[in-house]
């Protein structure tokens, strides 16, 4: 892919899912590159944070969990130690009341972000990470990679009124590519990954997309015509 913004105007499944397969690769590139820590706090929050939250039976994130999701989030994209500190100095029970509302408003995804934006350190963009760890399928993380990746939310802010943009058109965007796809399991989560592979890959120069580059990507598959229906067996 030629550019970051080239995928998300995709609307061709096959494309967006062997970027997905592509992701750890991308994860431990990175990781090998600059960010040793990424590849265990990626799995662990990509993998194991999401069951500790849905094995509770009151659904709601610990202190640790939290800080651990704020190192996860600034060792993957941009490190800003401030908000670690001020993550940190959150009260325990601040932190389990607070995230035990918000995902009880769920679906009501603006009103979850407001609640857990309430915490120390937490504004939209990190109440997103909560948020998507526990609900893939109706929200996702808003990295700067993957926003800066959205056709028409440049700049990024991160004001809850610009997630909600973002979140409208990754939704959107699933949706679109559920109707086309016969396994139907593309996620705001899921495409968010995708968005952060890609540019990340292209941002380092990781070869490991190499084979998505040039060739009749971007003029077959990935143009803008609408996406023919894939038959089904």
């Amino acid at each position: 892919l030629s550019n970051m913004a080239a995928l998300f105007g995709c609307g061709e499944a096959e494309v967006w899912r062997r970027v997905y397969k592509k992701y750890w690769d991308v994860v431990e590139a990175t990781a090998k590159a600059k960010k040793p820590k990424l590849l265990q706090l990626d799995k662990w929050y990509q993998e194991d944070l999401p069951v500790l939250i849905s094995s509770r039976p009151d659904k709601h994130i610990t202190l640790s969990e939290l800080k651990k999701l704020m190192e996860w989030k600034l060792t993957r994209g941009k490190f800003r130690p401030r908000l670690q500190q001020l993550a940190a100095s959150n009260a325990e029970d601040a932190v389990q009341k607070r995230s035990r509302t918000a995902l009880g408003l769920l679906p009501d995804v603006p009103a979850a972000v407001a609640e857990l934006s309430g915490l120390k350190g937490v504004g939209p963009a990190t109440a997103s990470a909560v948020l998507a760890a526990a609900a893939p399928a109706l929200t996702a993380f808003m990295s700067d990679e993957a926003a800066e990746s959205v056709p028409g939310l440049q700049p990024v802010q991160y004001t809850a009124k610009h997630y909600a943009l973002y979140l409208d058109k990754m939704a959107n965007q699933a949706a679109k590519l559920n109707a086309v796809d016969p396994q139907q399991d593309w996620t705001p989560h899921r495409l968010e990954m995708c968005l952060w592979a890609t540019a990340t890959a292209t941002k380092l120069q990781l070869p490991v997309l190499e084979d998505l580059k040039g060739g009749d990507t971007q003029s077959s598959d990935c143009d803008q015509r609408p996406a023919k229906k894939l038959k089904t067996a």
